[in-house]
């Protein structure tokens, strides 16, 4: 339940996962989130091993960099949604493929956000850390199973209501979706942005994680 209601929490991957199932399928929510997983794995093990200290200290220098290098990024991808949106249409991306699929968004959109290193080098990595005390290799194995499987619930079920209401989109409609998900992007950029700007403060260790962990 902690893992569903931070999937739950609109983000740059929501934005993402609506994007491509829109124009791909219902198999881009899963894809996203293999993608997600094979950052989130890496991540965990770095911070197990002793990156958690560069992302709590005070100063959080790189905390600020990840900030200010993925708001850019975000802004980018937004203002790159925004020029295509005149001439947009469903028949045009259904079945697109490109080098840039939902695996690697759904990598370099978890990367890119702030949040995500910050809810794991605390709550996450507590969590993580009580796991197993109390249950050894396997409450390890259960926390991080159920973390995954509520991600995976989540954007399956959003890429399927998406994907399954392809046939009753018109171009404007689709082109209005695709437009709020630009705009969501734009302010998750821009509030990335500013918090590479200023120190950043630590997370809470007690309340709904689930606003830390916008994916």
């Amino acid at each position: 339940m902690t893992g569903l209601s931070g999937a739950a929490m609109p983000g740059p991957v929501l934005a993402a996962a609506i994007w491509f199932a829109a124009g791909r399928g219902f198999w881009s929510g899963p894809a996203i989130v293999a993608g997600h997983f094979l950052l989130e794995v890496t991540v965990v093990v770095a911070l197990a091993a002793g990156l958690a200290r560069y992302l709590t200290r005070p100063d959080a220098l790189l905390v600020r960099v990840i900030g200010v290098v993925g708001g850019v990024m975000l802004l980018a991808m937004a203002a790159d949604m925004l020029r295509g949106l005149p001439t947009l249409s469903l028949a045009a991306v259904q079945g697109q493929r490109s080098a840039y699929g939902p695996v690697t968004a759904g990598c370099l959109l978890s990367a890119a956000n702030p949040y995500f290193w910050l809810w794991w080098a605390t709550i996450g990595l507590g969590l993580f850390g009580r796991a197993l005390a109390e249950e050894g290799r396997a409450g390890l194995a259960a926390f991080y199973s159920g973390h995954i499987l509520a991600d995976l619930a989540w954007y399956s079920l959003v890429s399927g209501l998406v994907s399954g209401g392809r046939a009753l989109l018109s171009d404007g409609v689709y082109r209005g979706l695709i437009g709020a998900c630009a705009l969501l992007l734009l302010v998750f950029g821009t509030r990335f942005v500013l918090l590479g700007g200023r120190r950043p403060q630590p997370p809470e260790t007690t309340g709904a994680p689930g606003v830390l962990t916008s994916m």
